[in-house]
């Protein structure tokens, strides 16, 4: 084992199998997940439902594909699409094992956060497991991006004696725009997911909901399935927080950090990034710690 490689906690699943129904919101495909508990090292593992059986895709950031806005994996056999709230669900609760039965290959968008997911998650359930989960502690910083836009992992000076992910997403669209600049941070534990993160929402600037609608995606979306931001502020809906939009970026490395297959010991801090530079840095991390094959193994 790595050395940067440490037992943080023991593992967990869910006592019990526990739906979630809603819509794609770029396919407008009715969609239905089942969760249903995992054995232990199994980790999260999704299974596309078809006519020809079961396929099933593991949840790691080789499996990834690069689309705009979202996070979608991708084997040989099957594809499963905008997976990120699901997976920061789980991996913000520390769900570490769990299957995933999916009837469509988009996931429910639900009203663009997680909380769906957790209610169901925590309403069914979760239960310790009688294995220990392994922690990346990072040993050296990392950075991805450029100046403009970027993600970087640090180390804790004091992460041996207290194992954390710590996030902090600096949020800027620019002086001319509704989205007023904004940032987050946040130690990430399973209370802080459920109360501080897992409720912020998707957002969209209305001009970009127009050009998505115009080339024929997300035409069943509305104001009350995400946060639609028009030229005066929020379109038919009020904020949960002020700065719920940071909120949701972080959210979003979350689920996009779950790929690792690790609970992550670091600092984690973001500007203007996104789904793709979550994904760059995982990868880069798992890389310079040498871990990309360990992780591979274990899939």
């Amino acid at each position: 084992m790595s050395a940067e490689l440490k037992s943080t906690r023991k593992q967990h699943t869910i006592a019990g199998p526990v739906r979630v129904s809603g819509f794609g919101y770029w396919s407008g495909i009715d969609s239905t997940v089942e969760f249903r508990p995992a054995k232990v090292n199994s980790g999260i593992t999704f299974y596309r439902i078809g006519s020809s059986g079961e396929t099933s895709i593991q949840a790691n950031v080789f499996n990834r594909i690069d689309v705009p806005r979202r996070t979608n994996l991708k084997t040989s056999h099957a594809q499963v699409d905008m997976v990120e709230h699901i997976l920061a669900s789980l991996s913000g609760l520390q769900i570490d094992n769990c299957d995933i039965y999916c009837t469509s290959q988009e996931m429910p968008g639900c009203d663009g956060s997680s909380r769906s997911f957790v209610d169901a998650l925590v309403g069914v359930g979760i239960i310790e497991q009688q294995a220990a989960r392994l922690g990346l502690v990072i040993a050296r910083p990392v950075k991805v991006g450029t100046a403009d836009s970027w993600v970087v992992a640090r180390p804790l000076p004091d992460a041996g004696r207290q194992a954390r992910t710590v996030l902090h997403y600096h949020l800027d669209y620019g002086d001319h725009c509704v989205i007023t600049a904004q940032q987050f941070r946040t130690t990430l534990t399973p209370d802080s997911f459920v109360r501080d993160l897992s409720p912020a929402r998707t957002f969209v600037l209305e001009r970009e909901a127009d050009e998505m609608r115009a080339n024929g995606l997300g035409l069943k979306v509305s104001t009350s399935d995400l946060i639609v931001f028009g030229e005066q502020g929020p379109i038919d809906t009020q904020l949960r927080f002020p700065d719920e939009c940071a909120r949701h970026k972080v959210l979003d490395m979350v689920g996009d950090f779950a790929l690792a297959g690790f609970d992550l010991i670091g600092e984690f801090e973001a500007y203007k990034a996104g789904h793709r530079l979550n994904a760059e840095l995982i990868r880069e991390v798992l890389a310079v710690h040498n871990l990309s094959t360990f992780q591979l193994r274990c899939a």
